[in-house]
């Protein structure tokens, strides 16, 4: 097996293993809109018109979940070192670990997110559209969120330090998905937002390595 394929089976494993996985994101996902109508009550048309927004934001609070832990614990037991040493880059080690974060967590996310607008009062029609939407800005909030966990290596109280620098970077693209599916749902043009959606997840994805090994390589030295 290569480099590249012991690394992303590891870095799965961990992913899943770290604050259980999908199980916890989905589970915190689900009791957070199930407390909605319990707040707004049960009133279909003013869940309705809330499905959409109320869904997004709890999909961003639900990925930040268990970002703490994507670095700490391999720089807490001398991993990270190795990891520096191996004959990947940093920028390479960063964008797997991501990409395996995104799929035990973001992935069920984005499956989850349309059944929960829909129960909420989201039209069904908009199903297919808020799963692309959710998987898009689930590769975001996957890529920022790692961003904040590696500048927050070495520090007390982390988590704190990693919603702070985190939640604003999730603002764009909380605001584009929510617009692409109000607009697809209400027959307007939908496909800016969305193009400007996968444009902010590209450019994590494509940006935020760098900034993860830099942060890496100064918590080390």
């Amino acid at each position: 097996m290569s480099v590249v394929g012991v690394l992303v089976r590891r870095e799965m494993s961990l992913a899943w293993a770290r604050g259980g996985g999908a199980l916890l994101a989905v589970g915190f996902f689900a009791a957070a809109t199930v407390m909605l109508p319990l707040a707004l009550g049960p009133a279909p048309a003013r869940l309705a018109a809330v499905s959409g927004g109320v869904t997004w934001v709890v999909l961003a609070l639900a990925s930040l979940l268990s970002l703490d832990r994507m670095f700490e614990r391999d720089f807490d037991d001398g991993a990270l070192d190795l990891l520096a040493l191996g004959p990947l880059p940093l920028e390479v080690v960063a964008t797997i670990k991501c990409l395996a974060q995104w799929t035990v967590s973001g992935a069920p996310l984005a499956l989850a997110a349309p059944i929960v607008a829909v129960a909420l009062g989201a039209k069904p029609a908009a199903a297919p559209m808020i799963f692309v939407a959710a998987g898009l800005g689930g590769l975001a909030f996957a890529f920022l969120g790692g961003t904040g966990a590696a500048l927050a290596l070495a520090s007390r109280r982390g988590g704190v330090l990693i919603a702070v620098v985190v939640l604003p970077l999730l603002t764009p693209p909380v605001i584009f998905g929510g617009v692409a599916i109000e607009n697809y749902t209400s027959g307007l043009p939908w496909l800016t937002p969305l193009c400007l959606l996968a444009g902010y997840a590209l450019g994590a994805v494509a940006l935020t390595p760098f900034a993860m090994a830099g942060a890496c390589r100064n918590a080390q030295s």
